[in-house]
């Protein structure tokens, strides 16, 4: 597997698949001013759309998205990098137009765990274990779907993906050994297609 690939990241809500890597590029140029990188801009682009299907989504299935657990997720949303807990408890605290935390003060770190756990078990966020850090999912896989991140070493960026024949092909070989999965996540590091087309090496 290539580690210039990006996923597709449809806006529909359908589960995310692997395309061919012509028809999935950004085009660098047009993302300039986004952070200078294409991840940034990307993310910038569909966070409003996330965090309302996000909404929608946790009304069906009867969950709350409380202040705290959206706060989080706009956090996660509003950059193209993988965020630690405490990365997150800083940007919320943070006061951002007059404004601080929920109640005028600093969340307690017990609660962005709790809106974390939250926003996984609603498969709204990913913890990657490489980086023990967090990032939002739009995709709308199943929870039990193979997941792939692409982690770009240069800009910090993550693409996810989620590829059916992969899939499909793990839970063979896992079902030869008699082994149960609790989650299939993959993460590949290396050089994205953004960076790689930026400064060619």
């Amino acid at each position: 597997m290539a580690t210039d690939h990006h996923a597709n990241h449809p806006h529909d809500g359908k589960r995310d698949h692997a395309h061919p890597a012509g028809d999935t590029k950004h085009d660098h140029a047009h993302h300039h001013g986004h952070e200078g990188c294409a991840h940034a801009a990307h993310q910038s682009e569909r966070a409003a759309e996330a965090l309302a299907k996000a909404e929608a989504a946790c009304r069906a299935e009867g969950a709350r998205l409380t202040p705290i657990r959206r706060q989080v997720l706009e956090a996660l949303y509003a950059t193209h990098k993988p965020l630690g807990a405490y990365d997150l408890l800083e940007r919320i605290g943070a006061p951002e137009g007059g404004k601080a935390g929920p109640k005028g003060r600093r969340p307690a770190p017990v609660a962005v765990y709790r809106a974390l756990d939250f926003l996984m078990e609603q498969g709204l966020a990913h913890r990657l274990a490489s980086h023990n850090a967090y990032v939002a999912c739009p995709h709308g896989h199943g929870p039990a779907d193979l997941v792939a991140f692409l982690i770009c070493e240069d800009c910090g960026g993550v693409d996810e993906l989620s590829s059916q024949p992969l899939s499909e092909a793990l839970t063979g070989l896992l079902a030869r050994e008699r082994f149960q999965p609790q989650r299939q996540v993959l993460e590949i590091s290396g050089r994205c297609g953004h960076c790689r087309e930026a400064s060619p090496a």
